[in-house]
């Protein structure tokens, strides 16, 4: 009797493992393919949600908490700006290839970095396979301002050689920083 009463539980912990693997499986599936969606059709999912589980709060977030979470997000965005001094003014982002595991975007960012200003266009090619994601961008094309800042053009053509962002951000960031002082000494003996 003892045994058929532990054949029922791992036939449970069976079922619940088989269960576990597949919203598993599913989970990512979604989150795969939630990359390749555009800003406007998430929005629009989120809105259909809102609609959908409006008044339905039970177990979720209330409005306060996501209203302190939002907040505690736009201060370390903030935190983030001044201590970079970088800041995105726009962004947008095209789907041009997108088959089963490989997808190709390409991106427009512009901001300022302290009070340099600059625009990158780039393109990204996502390759996936079963165990991550990797991705490359090619076709990097950085625009700045070139009358005042006739030294950042080095830095521009290297960095769209190599193709690396972390690279360009972390250079320009440190470069907008000493110019800032440069010009503010400068202004400071005039």
């Amino acid at each position: 009797m003892e045994n058929s009463i532990y054949q029922v539980y791992e036939d449970e912990i069976q079922l619940l493992e088989e269960e576990i693997k597949l919203l598993s499986e599913k989970y990512e599936d979604i989150q795969q393919e939630s990359t390749f969606f555009s800003d406007e059709e998430i929005l629009a999912s989120i809105k259909l949600f809102q609609r959908e589980f409006q008044g339905q709060s039970k177990g979720h977030e209330s409005p306060s908490d996501l209203k302190a979470q939002l907040e505690s997000l736009e201060r370390e965005i903030s935190f983030l700006m001044k201590f970079t001094g970088i800041q995105f003014t726009s962004h947008s982002k095209k789907t041009l290839e997108k088959s089963g595991n490989r997808t190709v975007q390409k991106h427009r960012l512009s901001g300022n970095c302290h009070s340099l200003p600059f625009q990158l266009e780039f393109q990204l090619l996502e390759m996936q396979n079963k165990e991550n994601v990797s991705a490359v961008i090619t076709d990097l094309s950085i625009i700045t301002e070139s009358g005042e800042y006739s030294d950042l053009s080095k830095l521009v053509s290297s960095t769209e050689e190599h193709g690396s962002l972390l690279l360009f951000f972390r250079s320009l960031s440190s470069y907008a920083e000493w110019y800032e002082h440069r010009r503010c000494t400068f202004l400071h003996f005039k």
